[in-house]
């Protein structure tokens, strides 16, 4: 197949940098860049480039679903403790409340194993520790619609 027949990928640079600045703010984007670099020069380009300036830009999926499946596949990958913690952070840092991000890794449980789930809350509860996010407190449900009910309540970053 000639590479002429295939729809050519569109890689924004620009774009991803912005992107990674929403998610993860400028001071740890330069902080993680940077050290990166030093170890493997270029390759924090390409993983800006790629994926927030190429995978990410694609139409189809909002940021919040973006990240859900983030959290979701982190957890279920396991080993991968520092990304997931740094998911679970740009999450709440667009919106996404300690209850729903709880809610993500409870539902994976019966496809991903206990385990991994278990592995997934620790990092979630250390994360939400560490940013003064407060994790779900007493019984929360949600119905199909997307109404809350019941008497948890979250508070810190996030929206309720």
């Amino acid at each position: 197949m000639e590479p002429t027949a295939l729809t050519a990928a569109v890689l924004d640079r620009a774009a991803g940098y912005d992107l990674m600045n929403e998610l993860a703010g400028p001071q740890t984007q330069a902080a993680t860049l940077a050290g990166l670099d030093a170890l493997a020069p270029g390759f924090p380009d390409w993983i800006v480039t790629s994926l927030f300036g190429g995978t990410y830009q694609r139409p189809g999926l909002a940021l919040r679903d973006r990240q859900i499946a983030n959290l979701a596949a982190l957890t279920a990958l396991g080993g991968v403790e520092p990304q997931l913690a740094d998911h679970v952070r740009n999450s709440l840092r667009i919106g996404l409340t300690p209850a729903e991000i709880t809610e993500v890794l409870v539902h994976l449980a019966p496809y991903v194993g206990v385990p991994k789930a278990l592995a997934g809350l620790r990092v979630a509860a250390t994360t939400f520790a560490e940013t003064g996010a407060e994790p779900v407190t007493g019984a929360v449900t949600t119905t199909a619609t997307g109404a809350t009910t019941g008497t948890g309540t979250t508070t810190g970053t996030g929206t309720a």
